[in-house]
C-alpha cells in the first residue's frame, strides 16, 4: 500500500461569525481569503514540481458538516489512495462515516478517532484545485 497521510489538507473550525473571523485574520494576519477562508501552497519533499495545498476554514458555529463529531473543529489529511485506504482502515476497525465522495477536485470520506474527532481525508487533484483556488495566503 502507498502512503497513507501524506500532509494536512485542511483546518476548519466553528466560529461564530465566518465574516468577520475572516476579515480579522486579513487585516492583522495578512490572510488572503475567499468565500472558504484562506488556501496556503505548499511543495513535495519528495517532488518539489508537485503542489499541495491546505485549506484553512472558519465555519458557522452551528455547523453539522463535523457531525457525529460535537468538536469545534476537524482536520482533513491528504491521502495517495483513497480507496485502497478505506479498505485498510475497515479491516482495523475505524469508523467510517459515509462513503467516498468525488468530485473533480478529488475524493473524500470521513473517519472517527478514538476521541469522537470527525477526520476528514482528502485524495486531493491538485492541478484541478490550484486552478479553482481564489484565496491564497503565500509562504
Amino acid at each position: 500500500m502507498k502512503k497513507r497521510v501524506t500532509g494536512i489538507g485542511g483546518v476548519f473550525f466553528k466560529v461564530k461569525d465566518p465574516a468577520k473571523t475572516k476579515d480579522w485574520y486579513q487585516k492583522h494576519l495578512g490572510l488572503e481569503t475567499d468565500a472558504y477562508g484562506s488556501t496556503f501552497e505548499w511543495r513535495s519533499s519528495e517532488n518539489p514540481e508537485q503542489k499541495g495545498f491546505t485549506q484553512w476554514s472558519p465555519m458557522k458555529d452551528d455547523t453539522t458538516y463535523f457531525k457525529p463529531s460535537e468538536k469545534d473543529f476537524m482536520l482533513n489529511y491528504c491521502v495517495e489512495n483513497l480507496e485502497e485506504l478505506v479498505v485498510e482502515l475497515k479491516k482495523e476497525g475505524v469508523t467510517i462515516l459515509d462513503e467516498i465522495e468525488t468530485f473533480d477536485y478529488g475524493k473524500f470520506v470521513h473517519i472517527l478517532d478514538p476521541d469522537g474527532h470527525s477526520i476528514e481525508l482528502w485524495e486531493p487533484v491538485n492541478k484541478v484545485y490550484n486552478e479553482m483556488v481564489e484565496g491564497r495566503t503565500k509562504t
